[in-house]
């Protein structure tokens, strides 16, 4: 994929002081690979500067919000290029850093449909406020995918999921919006098809105020935030699971579409 794919796959446009950012890969379920992992987040500063937006939507175009990181570009990576980027993402495109590189602190509210699974549940995670379609299904991917799933652990739990987040960091289960919505994780279900009429109308509230203390906030909770997700990766970093068998064996399997294992815990 060259640079100027990967600026189609994201839009920017702004009205009425609302910025939406669209994820705009719809063949492949708007799949991340590193250049629009990058993209994203300039696109994310373009918002973060531009004097005429408050307050962002992020959506995904087609029959879902996001399927996670792109396997194939990402996780096949040779031996040698897992561990020169210390990790299946590339050098500077790490998708955790995507919401705290910020100069203004202006709220995003994400508004998911369909999937939104490993990476995309991240997104929509981090965002401050989540407007789910109903019937939306999540997914901690990382899970089967043999790598740690602290860090979205760490962001259920910050978004008060309690034992709801061990359940689904440890099993890799599917959840739906509904489970989210009674776990405290999404802040609203909205019936099928009208998840960006709702989340357009939480933007509309919000611009009304005057920015800088909403910015505030934003600012405060996205510090919180980070200090919850790093000390996450404190823990597992060091443990180098992109390098293990089982990692190695769980990322063949999906781009081979066969069940992964046995694995050895190595």
């Amino acid at each position: 994929m060259s640079e100027s794919d990967a600026n189609s796959f994201i839009r920017y446009e702004c009205s009425d002081r609302i910025a939406t950012i669209t994820l705009n890969r719809p063949e492949k379920l708007n799949a991340f690979n590193d250049l629009m992992v990058m993209r994203l987040a300039r696109v994310l500063h373009e918002f973060d500067i531009d004097e005429n937006a408050d307050v962002a939507v992020l959506r995904g175009e087609g029959r879902a919000f996001c399927s996670g990181a792109d396997v194939h570009q990402r996780q096949l990576r040779s031996a040698e290029e897992l561990k020169k980027h210390g990790g299946s993402q590339g050098w500077n495109a790490n998708a955790s850093e995507l919401f705290v590189r910020a100069i203004n602190w202006k709220p995003v509210i994400s508004a998911p449909h369909g999937f939104a699974v490993g990476l995309g549940l991240g997104m929509v995670l981090e965002s401050e406020m989540i407007v789910a379609e109903a019937g939306t299904r999540f997914q901690v991917t990382e899970t089967s995918r043999g790598l740690a799933s602290s860090r979205y652990w760490a962001l259920l739990r910050f978004r008060g999921a309690g034992s709801f987040a061990t359940d689904v960091a440890l099993t890799g289960r599917f959840f739906t919006a509904e489970e989210a919505l009674a776990a405290g994780v999404v802040d609203r279900v909205a019936p099928k098809g009208e998840q960006l009429q709702q989340a357009y109308e939480l933007a509309r509230q919000m611009s009304l105020n005057p920015p800088l203390s909403v910015r505030a906030t934003v600012r405060t909770r996205r510090w919180y935030m980070d200090q919850a997700e790093r000390e996450a990766y404190l823990q597992t970093t060091p443990l180098k699971l992109h390098t293990t068998e089982d990692f190695k064996e769980s990322a063949r399997a999906f781009a081979e579409k066969r069940k992964a294992g046995p694995f050895k815990g190595q």
